[in-house]
């Protein structure tokens, strides 16, 4: 696969950034609610409080939608993120309020394209967990039965069945949920709450949160914010603040690429008749999904630990799309000569227990954070909850599955450098292994 000519993106593949972005903050004000950080859960909240009638306020440091909001791979996930068998054998009881979550989650989503006409490429087509290998697809007919038993809405079937490539020997599809363009979802959403009453000011980074006098004050270069209450949605970027929990989440940066137009022929080729997006059951997965414009976005593979705030901005690694580009050619090899266009990346967060989170800091601040890779149905739901939280002072089921009573963590096992290289080891020796026995079988010389 050709990756002699990538562009690398400093913001996101799907759209550009906005050429409306708003000025930053200049001089004081007051506000009933404030909320730090403009990506889809800020923007949710902020949206949902305008839409009641409340005060709300929201700083962004550089335009609303400009983090892991607009640079996913657009996979509206209908289950939850992380491995749900370790999830399962660590949280059983909380697993049907998980999955119950992942899926109203889903159908939030759903209903504000349609509320408010956002033109986001959705397609309701579910999304499949993916086998490369025997051994993948016994892991997915063991989450499965995890899911269906938590209340579920998922279904089993080989590649044709699913109508997913046929270089995957099958799968399990959500029902629920589906792929749409995150850019052109996000920009939606950021048009939306401009049109409310909320004020909203981009290139406001906010430099120190404190308390005084009963009352919440974010600092920015050129003015200050006093708040009754703060919403913290800045996940990944949370830790540049000493009142931020220790431990909240841990950093990850995550690459996605997008191969050049391929010829539509080619592509129904491949048996991919229903369009759902693929996640495969690496211990990090790889992830792939078609577009409109008939190109293959795909990536992660790969994590990479954030270790110091504020976070750097960076570009995709061009060994990492190497190595994608690689993996895309054993999972299509009848499209190994297409070419990889676009590369670009973001900073997602995820969290010691691989659960979202929500929760109190004192009386006046608080945080939701780290959707593990399901944010984009995720995040919009949960600010819509916390939004619901102060103004009628009652938690929906959904949140308090969510609620941590204190905001103490521990540390996040196998997210520090070594233990991230550790499991990208082990995924790559089973594809080795498993690749050896498809030669042997086929009488062909092993290759990695």
């Amino acid at each position: 696969m050709r990756t002699d000519n990538v562009e690398y993106c400093t913001f996101s593949g799907w759209v550009d950034p906005p050429a409306d972005i708003l000025p930053a903050l200049a001089g004081d004000l007051t506000c009933d609610v404030a909320v730090i950080g403009g990506g889809l859960g800020g923007m949710s909240t902020a949206l949902r409080l305008a839409e009641r009638g409340q005060d709300v306020v929201l700083l962004e440091a550089e335009f609303c939608g400009h983090g892991a909001s607009s640079r996913n791979a657009g996979q509206v996930a209908g289950a939850p993120g992380g491995d749900l068998q370790l999830l399962n054998l660590f949280y059983r009881k909380k697993m049907p309020g998980m999955v119950r979550l992942a899926e109203r989650a889903a159908h939030y989503v759903e209903d504000l394209i349609k509320t408010h006409g956002i033109d986001c490429d959705y397609e309701q087509n579910g999304n499949v967990f993916a086998a490369v290998s025997r051994g993948q697809l016994g892991r997915v007919r063991r989450v499965a039965k995890i899911l269906h038993r938590a209340g579920g809405h998922v279904e089993l079937g080989t590649s044709e069945e699913l109508g997913i490539p046929r270089g995957f020997l099958g799968g399990m599809r959500e029902v629920v949920g589906g792929i749409m363009n995150p850019g052109k979802f996000t920009s939606g959403v950021r048009r939306a709450l401009l049109d409310s009453s909320a004020r909203v000011f981009e290139q406001t980074k906010v430099t120190d949160v404190t308390r005084d006098r009963g009352q919440v004050v974010l600092t920015t270069a050129q003015g200050v914010v006093r708040a009754i209450k703060v919403v913290l949605a800045t996940n990944a970027y949370a830790g540049e603040w000493d009142i931020t929990p220790p431990r909240l989440s841990a950093p990850i940066w995550v690459i996605e690429v997008e191969t050049e137009p391929i010829d539509p022929a080619r592509l129904a080729a491949l048996g991919w008749t229903r369009r759902s997006g693929l996640v495969t059951q690496h211990n990090i997965m790889e992830n792939y999904r078609l577009t409109p414009r008939n190109t293959i976005v795909f990536g992660v593979r790969r994590l990479e630990r954030g270790t110091t705030y504020p976070l750097p901005p960076k570009k995709p690694d061009p060994a990492l799309v190497e190595e994608l580009a690689e993996a895309f050619a054993r999972r299509f090899p009848a499209l190994s000569d297409v070419a990889i266009d676009r590369a670009w990346g973001g900073w997602i967060a995820i969290t010691s227990s691989w659960l979202p989170l929500a929760g109190q800091i004192d009386d006046n601040i608080i945080y939701s954070i780290a959707c593990n890779g399901h944010g984009l149905a995720q995040a919009p739901y949960v600010g819509s909850l916390i939004a619901d939280l102060l103004i009628d002072g009652e938690r929906h089921e959904d949140l308090a599955g969510l609620w941590m009573k204190k905001p103490k963590f521990p540390r996040p096992m196998m997210m520090g450098r070594l233990g991230l290289r550790t499991i990208w080891a082990v995924d790559r020796f089973n594809d080795f292994v498993n690749g050896s026995r498809r030669n042997a079988r086929r009488g062909s010389t092993p290759t990695t």
